[in-house]
């Protein structure tokens, strides 16, 4: 162990060991010294027994940082170290505690995939607008300022509805991370929300031709089933994602979700256009997912391209995949049924009709979304009273 007073012409100047690290001391500032690894590397350290133990604490690496910066690190650490603190420790707690991006994972692992049936649309808004600017932050660090400056960023990007889901998410993680004594507060709380106007988008009588045309011409089999699909049933994107075989019954024209948005079961009725997809696509052995992918999941995660191609031949604009849903409500509604049994269909949560949809059975609802898709597949251009759906690849033809 050497000690000289620092200058930069010696640092320059010490020697590379041959093997572990070697360490030099400074003459100026107590316990700060300078390490040199094999490879070359120099870092500042500061060397002090505090309570009869030897700690080291790493400041940073040469020349990075400055010899004037490291003795001004060291002097404030030996000013603490004489009021009975320990940076050593205090170092140590900061690398023990959990980045964003370890948090998140455990939220998702502990309580998002059994308290949420979208937790799958968590991992996606998290990748895309999340783990770049906070995973490897501590969360101590992520404060109000930090977040409400993403939710400022998303917004200007043009998105302010999907900015007011990321704060959601957020908000739910850290919710979570409180309630499991791994915080003491939410940095989500007071920042404002964007408003919200409530979309009333669906696919009208005069766009239905060009979107069923778009769809048969749609050579990627899966997402064309898809979209069909998401239209025939008004499923939420979740639900459909993972919609499994093991779920439906096409004896009974049933497709049944043990658990929904609404944290509610669900039965889905299946029109005979909806089951006639689903025997085309039932593979020999029928197990797994409808949608089956190429990811952790194991199912289609992300339909965007697919319905970016459908839209452009279809020459349809400000049409998003969720209307598909609203589109078949739309169309139950121009068949004259109830918003009790349009409420019924798509799983609506609404605690005025709440009571009246517990006493409603399938027939009417069934009724219903059948008589929805008939209309829509004649304002298509197609025939009526129709059984069948046959997608072949440049045509939509009916049986």
């Amino acid at each position: 162990m050497a000690k000289f007073n620092f200058t930069k012409a010696a640092i320059d100047r010490l020697p590379v060991p041959d093997k572990g690290w070697s360490y030099h001391y400074d003459l100026k500032v107590q316990g700060l010294g300078i390490g040199i690894g094999k490879s070359g590397k120099k870092t500042f350290i500061l060397y002090r027994k505090i309570n009869g133990r030897p700690e080291r604490v790493t400041l940073g690496p040469y020349p990075g940082l400055t010899i004037e910066q490291a003795r001004g690190k060291a002097s404030e650490m030996n000013a603490a170290i004489a009021n009975g603190a320990n940076p050593a420790e205090v170092k140590r707690g900061r690398d023990a505690e959990l980045t964003f991006g370890e948090l998140f994972n455990q939220y998702i692992e502990r309580h998002a995939k059994q308290n949420k049936s979208t937790w799958q649309e968590d991992q996606q808004r998290f990748r895309q607008y999340l783990e770049g600017p906070l995973s490897r932050k501590k969360i101590s660090q992520i404060n109000r300022q930090i977040v409400a400056s993403i939710h400022s960023d998303i917004t200007l990007a043009g998105h302010p509805v999907v900015a007011n889901r990321v704060l959601a998410l957020i908000s739910s993680i850290y919710g979570w991370a409180v309630s499991a004594g791994l915080l003491e507060a939410n940095p989500v709380k007071g920042i404002k929300r964007n408003k919200e106007r409530s979309r009333d988008r669906f696919l009208q009588g005069d766009e239905l031709p060009r979107f069923f045309q778009a769809l048969g011409e749609e050579t990627n089999e899966t997402m064309r089933d898809y979209f069909l699909l998401s239209l025939l049933t008004g499923a939420r994107r979740a639900n459909m994602l993972a919609m499994c075989w093991a779920d439906i019954n096409l004896e009974r024209a049933e497709w049944r979700l043990k658990t929904t948005k609404n944290e509610t079961p669900q039965t889905v009725t299946l029109s005979p256009q909806a089951v006639e997809v689903l025997r085309n696509r039932m593979p020999p052995d029928p197990s797994g997912f409808v949608f089956p992918g190429k990811g952790q999941t194991g199912h289609l995660t992300e339909p965007k391209k697919g319905w970016a191609r459908v839209l452009h031949r279809a020459g349809l604009s400000d049409l998003r995949i969720h209307d598909l849903r609203r589109t078949l409500g739309s169309w139950q509604a121009k068949q004259g049924a109830s918003l009790a049994i349009i409420g019924k269909s798509l799983n609506h949560k609404n605690q005025n009709t709440t009571a009246i949809y517990a006493r409603l059975d399938l027939d009417p609802v069934r009724d219903s979304v059948n008589a929805a898709t008939n209309a829509m597949l004649v304002a298509g251009g197609l025939k009526a009273d129709v059984n069948v759906v046959k997608f072949n690849r440049n045509k939509v033809t009916l049986e």
